[in-house]
């Protein structure tokens, strides 16, 4: 069983990296829609292309957040739901491989 706990904690942490790096990608665009960025610019079309499919699914779902006192809240959400996926599902891998290590 310890290598099944293993593959489980290697994939957590995969996962975890994966989910800090896509923080990053939303917090670039944050601060990439402040200045008047070059929409030619590779780095900015990236991060266009990175977090856009999400952010419009977010805001046909939630259209409130998409204009909110001349604010756009949808990077937020993105990163509440970043976040709980970080404390629930990734710790919950953790926990599941601690289990079958201790009962393994």
């Amino acid at each position: 069983m310890f290598a099944v706990s293993n593959l489980i904690v290697g994939i957590a942490r995969v996962l975890e990296m994966f989910l800090q790096m896509y923080m990053f990608i939303v917090l670039g665009r944050v601060i990439i829609s402040w200045v008047n960025a070059d929409p030619y610019n590779p780095i900015v079309r990236f991060l266009n292309r990175a977090t856009e499919p999400l952010f419009r699914r977010i805001r046909r779902w939630f259209p409130i957040l998409a204009n909110m006192g001349g604010l756009d809240l949808t990077p937020l959400v993105v990163l509440g739901i970043v976040y709980l996926l970080q404390a629930a599902v990734i710790m919950n891998l953790y926990d599941l491989a601690a289990y079958l290590k201790a009962n393994g």
